[in-house]
């Protein structure tokens, strides 16, 4: 058995991908990688088909996430049924998750920022269309956040694997 962890973010090519690659690194560097099944989507699909933008997959590189191969996708009602762990980068993401999802799961996506030391940030802002330093600024926090899942999510995962 896998858990399923799913980052969200606007369109998919920025921030969802660039969490996905941390937390798979993540993951692997702790020998758990067997134990999830790690995607991203979008809450769009403006880019569906894309792959990540130029500075997200250059930032993420730089330190150690290969994310070139990603492309964006929209999520759906099926997807938040299906992860364990549905995550959003902002609240607005989070409001949009909870009116797609299925009734009896509107409670189920939670903000990514939630599981990061309390430091009175929840959402992680879109550096699409900004400079280099705004991804790097995103990546910090979603690197916080995914270490804090994943030390979160071990005891879980040793379990299922």
């Amino acid at each position: 058995m896998t858990i399923g962890v799913l980052f969200v973010c606007t369109a998919n090519i920025c921030r969802s991908p660039m969490a996905e690659g941390a937390f798979r690194e993540m993951a692997r560097k702790a020998g758990l990688a067997a134990g999830f099944e790690i995607a991203s989507a979008g809450t769009s699909d403006v880019k569906a088909g894309e792959p990540p933008s130029p500075f997200a997959v250059e930032v993420a590189a730089a330190r150690g996430y290969d994310i070139s191969a990603g492309r964006a996708r929209k999520i759906t009602g099926e997807d938040i049924a299906h992860f364990d762990h549905v995550l959003a980068m902002t609240r607005g993401h989070l409001a949009e998750m909870r009116w797609l999802a299925p009734r009896a799961l509107a409670d189920k996506p939670k903000l990514l920022m939630s599981f990061a030391p309390p430091a009175g940030i929840l959402d992680v802002a879109d550096p699409y269309g900004l400079d280099r330093p705004e991804y790097e600024r995103a990546l910090g926090l979603i690197e916080v956040a995914c270490r804090g899942l994943l030390d979160r999510l071990i005891p879980q995962v040793k379990r299922a694997i």
